[in-house]
């Protein structure tokens, strides 16, 4: 503790010697002192005479001093070392009317010795309020107007801070108390106020005008956009920034680039365009570096503003301010997300002097620059130009692959699905002594996944977790994700288990990818689980999910779970889509219950919803499976008549094979020729289903025309074709039109006489 007493007074006296010896200098300058060891020798004198109690101090021997020597007060104050023993010789001043000039030198000598207290701030708060409660009868020094402006800006006293301000004359303010005032009501908010005081400083003939801590003060506050809910309008920014640099005053490289780095940020690019101008203008390359115009190309860059970023680089070279390899990072970057790649590779080529002109930018590419071009090339599907720019990296020192080299490239390489080439750069990596990271991991799992090799991305999978490269999210979702795909959902469990285990927390896709495939194998129990898990997760269910469970609980028969489903849906907010009352619909017609699905459609329609030709056809499918023809041909023809939405080839092989099986072949038949007409073709299922009703009529003229007109649709036939048309051509001897039909001739009577003739065609 006794040290620590002894380092605190020794930090206290070394704070003490600045300013003590700044007020001496100030006080020397005003006098003509005889020997500095006579001065010395009396403010000894006078140091130790005011240690006795004041009513033993003699007026008679401190007279002649206080006329004589009133330049050392301030240093006599300062030896008190006593904030008590200081206001004591005010108050023992203040008695004697003569000594204003006394009273301020001995006011600031307490002023600095509250300063250098440890609660510096209360003690100066209390000195104000003395000065208050006394009439502001002491006359304020320049340098305690500072250090009392600057406690109260602290304090955020504005309003005592503007009355102190307004107290003193034009000639006893300086730039330094605007500037305290200043940083003082823009700490409190009072924007306004703080602007009235910088354009009084900012006029022509001011006393006080703003220096290079004004700038600081307010160009940090600019750089801010918004300052205690005071958003800056556009034109005072670029205003204020222009008076300042008016004024000489301009902000340093890294405030200007903070300024315009913000402004981008908040989609102001022309403000910031506008800013950096004015300083360019009024200060040119000296106070405008290349860090500054990085910030305004990067936010160009981003709104995809081409044509100033070459304005700017223009004017960048014509002001002599020479662009760094960021300048170039940038504009590659733009480039290469643009999909101009070609242009990009004529900047790199610039950058490293070659291509037309001559090199005029000494500077080396660097990494980040190389991976940017490479990421690039790798998008438009060019990476063997990548695998070039490799190949050159490798030549320098300054800019070696690393692990984001090659995770482009590899990524690029399994986007195109040459899974060996992304193989082979993974082992050139490793002999390269470049450590993978799991974005390489990731990058290749994903990929195998993707072109169907989940067994080679479990191998790999389990190659890094032995060489200590541990898996992430991303990883386990790629896995149980192809899974899921292949409807191994024991494998994808399997791995969502581990994937809890090993500390990853499973996001939204892997529970929606696993209750996708158990919801499609059947499994809505384990499905139901992982619908617990994902709200524990703190997830919620989309619309996209609610109905691949209403369709997994249909097909279950489970309707008491589908109603919950609903019933959960409306009361968390997810509307149902055509999707979920198409599935309901569908459902609903299988298991006969046509009033409800009738209900349920009027309910789509309410909500907005217009059936859609799915709709339709699950209904009409529903009604045909009941063996109701007729009602599903009510239903045809009420959306052929009355709704926007026409018919498809699933419904009139629906509606055909239907007619057919009910042996109605000429409603069928007719059903074909209104296909034709309205333009929708027939499909194989379609010509299959009438080729079975004109069969079970003994319709074979029809038949043959039904053939030309699936050669004429370029319909080929499939085996249930053949088999249906061989045993009836069999039994009627007309093999050989079948051979025709197959090589791909007419057959009918239309086209020729005999079925001979009709292949010689």
């Amino acid at each position: 503790m006794l040290i620590q007493s002894k380092l605190l007074r020794l930090r206290r006296i070394h704070r003490l010697l600045p300013s003590t010896f700044s007020s001496l200098r100030r006080c020397h300058s005003d006098s003509p002192s005889p020997s500095r060891k006579d001065h010395e020798l009396t403010v000894t004198q006078v140091v130790e005479h005011l240690q006795n109690p004041p009513n033993h101090w003699d007026y008679d021997t401190l007279r002649p001093f206080l006329f004589e020597s009133s330049h050392y007060l301030l240093l006599i104050t300062l030896r008190l070392n006593s904030i008590p023993k200081a206001l004591d010789f005010i108050n023992y001043l203040r008695g004697r009317t003569e000594h204003h000039q006394a009273l301020s030198c001995v006011f600031e000598g307490a002023l600095e010795l509250a300063t250098q207290h440890p609660n510096s701030q209360k003690e100066l708060l209390m000195l104000h309020s003395y000065r208050k409660s006394n009439g502001d009868n002491i006359a304020l020094t320049s340098r305690s107007a500072v250090l009392l402006l600057k406690c109260l800006g602290e304090a955020q006293m504005v309003d005592d801070s503007l009355l102190l301000f307004k107290e003193l004359n034009s000639s006893s303010k300086s730039c330094g108390l605007c500037n305290e005032l200043l940083k003082g009501l823009f700490k409190s908010g009072r924007i306004d106020d703080a602007l009235h005081v910088l354009d009084e400083m900012l006029e022509r003939d001011s006393n006080f005008p703003p220096d290079d801590f004004t700038g600081e003060v307010v160009f940090g506050v600019l750089g801010k956009q918004e300052h205690h809910g005071r958003r800056f309008a556009d034109k005072e920014v670029v205003g204020l920034v222009t008076k300042l640099c008016e004024h000489g005053v301009f902000p340093d490289a890294f405030k200007l680039t903070q300024m315009i780095t913000k402004m981008c940020r908040h989609r102001k690019n022309g403000v910031a365009w506008e800013v950096l101008h004015a300083v360019m203008r009024l200060g040119g390359a000296v106070a405008v570096k290349a860090a500054s115009c990085n910030a305004l190309l990067a936010g160009l860059g981003r709104e995809r503003d081409t044509q100033r970023m070459n304005k700017l680089m223009a004017e960048m070279e014509e002001m002599g301010i020479k662009p760094s390899v960021v300048t170039f990072g940038i504009l590659v970057n733009h480039l290469c997300k643009a999909r101009r790649i070609d242009e990009a590779l004529e900047v790199f080529d610039k950058l490293r002097g070659k291509g037309e002109g001559n090199n005029r930018f000494d500077v080396e590419p660097d990494v980040v620059l190389f991976n940017t071009l490479i990421d690039g090339l790798c998008k438009v599907g060019r990476e063997e130009h990548g695998l070039s720019l490799l190949e050159k990296m490798k030549t320098t020192k300054q800019s070696r692959p690393n692990a984001i080299t090659y995770n482009c490239l590899i990524d690029g390489f399994c986007k195109a699905g040459n899974i060996g080439k992304a193989r082979m750069l993974y082992s050139q990596m490793i002999e390269e002594g470049v450590q993978p990271s799991v974005v390489t991991l990731n990058t290749l799992v994903n990929g195998l996944c993707k072109h169907g090799k989940v067994h080679n991305a479990v191998e790999f999978f389990s190659e890094m977790k032995g060489k200590g490269l541990q898996g992430n999210a991303v990883t386990y979702t790629a896995l149980i994700s192809a899974f899921c795909g292949v409807n191994n959902i024991d494998k994808a469990m399997q791995y969502f288990d581990e994937m809890l285990t090993s500390g990853c927390s499973p996001d939204a896709i892997v529970y929606y990818s696993l209750i996708n495939g158990l919801s499609i194998a059947g499994r809505m129990d384990d499905a139901s689980v992982v619908v617990s898990r994902l709200k524990r997760a703190g997830f919620g269910l989309d619309v996209a999910c609610y109905n691949v469970l209403i369709n997994g609980f249909c097909k279950k028969k489970k309707l008491e779970r589908v109603y919950e489903m609903l019933n959960e849906m409306e009361e968390t907010g997810v509307k149902p889509d055509i999707v979920t009352y198409n599935t309901l619909v569908s459902y609903l017609g299988k298991i006969g219950d046509f009033a409800t699905a009738s209900k349920v459609m009027k309910r789509m329609m309410k909500e907005g919803l217009q059936p859609s030709v799915v709709t339709y056809g699950a209904i009409i499918h529903a009604y045909c499976l009941k063996e109701n023809v007729d009602e599903a041909m009510k239903i045809f023809e009420e959306m052929c008549s009355k709704s926007k939405v026409p018919p498809n080839t699933v419904i009139y092989s629906i509606l055909i094979d239907a007619l057919c099986k009910n042996s109605n072949v000429e409603r069928a038949v007719s059903l074909m020729d209104d296909m034709k007409t309205k333009g929708v073709r027939p499909n194989t299922t379609t010509y299959n289903a009438i080729f079975k009703g004109v069969r079970d009529k003994k319709m074979l003229q029809k038949a043959f025309e039904l053939m030309d007109r699936m050669i004429e649709d370029a319909c080929s036939p499939d085996y249930i074709t053949m088999e249906i048309l061989t045993e009836w051509f069999n039994a009627v001897g007309e093999i050989e039109k079948l051979k025709c039909f197959v090589e791909g001739y007419p057959v009918s009577s239309s086209y020729a006489s005999s079925p001979t003739s009709n292949c010689m065609l």
